[in-house]
């Protein structure tokens, strides 16, 4: 199932979430609405959930206009970051929930029930409580519980911003074989940037209540329209005048063409790469992140005044296509570092 949000605008008082967004979200695909908190993503989400109504726009899911149609019509499946559980339910009662609301056959919820909990591995908790699981076994649930409904599309709201580091990884593991699975039209929100590139078809980035720029995660990343898809995608760091990301800055002992004179001020080894901080002769600072080996070949070391040069096949100008080209750097005009 395909959604089409067009020129959707949403005020709550004197504020506006949404300035005029247009959103288009292929069937099929898992779609990643990124950008920082208070950015509207979350808005954009209740408002193609049927939780929430535009103040203008409309929204079609398969081509239907479906802005004035309730939620609990829509064929939606909503996983809050909090999951929402039923504390009072068992693991089974919570994911038959929607089905006995449905009033669907007893047969037919025990065969989708136990479909469910074997397909998110909690087949052997179904007696268990929320309060027995742990956060990532609860997440499965609430998931289970939204696909319990064959819903055409999947909504997820931060699903795993309430999970420690290690849990999120696996969680996004497992996300990603479920959707390729079950293939049914996932939408879902983050601000975490690997997340969204770790798992997504489709970016959508979100800032101010208006989308960015929306595309493939290769190429939000390689050709972003402008500075703050390519901070937000990535780190980046400033030489000279070019934004640029910092594994494409090279470290010579020597002044080259186009180099720029600079002091280490600081090296973190972070395993598999090492991180380079260093200042430049009018203040400002740079970081250059570099192999270990790389490092040892210049024997470069705290203090020392080295040159940094950002790597050749890089380019700051815009291209026709309204975009900055490659997007390893973006040369600001005209605006003060």
């Amino acid at each position: 199932m395909s959604i089409r949000a067009h020129h959707i605008t949403k005020n709550f008082g004197d504020f506006r979430a949404l300035h005029d967004i247009s959103v288009n979200i292929p069937s099929g695909q898992l779609t990643a609405l990124l950008g920082p908190s208070g950015g509207g993503k979350t808005t954009l989400l209740r408002i193609i959930a049927g939780l929430d109504t535009p103040d203008t726009g409309q929204v079609h899911i398969d081509g239907v206009d479906v802005t004035n149609t309730p939620a609990r019509r829509r064929g939606i499946g909503f996983v809050f970051q909090h999951y929402a559980p039923f504390t009072h339910m068992t693991v089974w009662d919570n994911v038959a929930f929607g089905l006995k609301v449905a009033r669907t056959p007893r047969p037919h919820i025990r065969e989708r029930v136990g479909e469910l909990l074997g397909l998110v591995g909690l087949d052997g908790l179904s007696g268990r409580y929320p309060g027995e699981l742990s956060g990532g076994q609860r997440q499965r649930m609430a998931l289970a519980r939204a696909l319990a409904i064959q819903p055409r599309l999947l909504l997820l709201d931060e699903p795993f911003g309430a999970l420690d580091v290690r849990v999120r990884q696996q969680l996004r593991d497992w996300l990603r074989d479920l959707h390729e699975r079950i293939a049914v039209t996932t939408v879902f929100v983050t601000h975490d940037q690997e997340e969204a590139m770790e798992l997504a078809d489709q970016i959508v980035v979100i800032n101010g209540g208006r989308v960015e720029q929306a595309g493939a995660p290769t190429e939000l990343y390689d050709r972003p329209t402008n500075e703050f898809v390519m901070s937000f995608l990535g780190p980046t760091t400033r030489l000279g005048d070019t934004l640029i990301r910092p594994h494409d800055i090279e470290i010579h002992q020597d002044p080259l063409t186009n180099t720029h004179e600079a002091m280490i001020e600081r090296i973190v080894d972070l395993g598999h790469h090492s991180r380079v901080e260093t200042v430049l002769p009018d203040g400002s600072r740079a970081t250059v992140h570099t192999t270990r080996s790389e490092l040892r070949q210049i024997e470069a070391s705290t203090g020392d005044i080295v040159f940094l040069r950002a790597t050749t096949g890089t380019t700051g100008s815009s291209g026709a296509d309204g975009g900055y080209g490659r997007a390893d750097r973006i040369r600001t005009e005209a605006r003060a570092s």
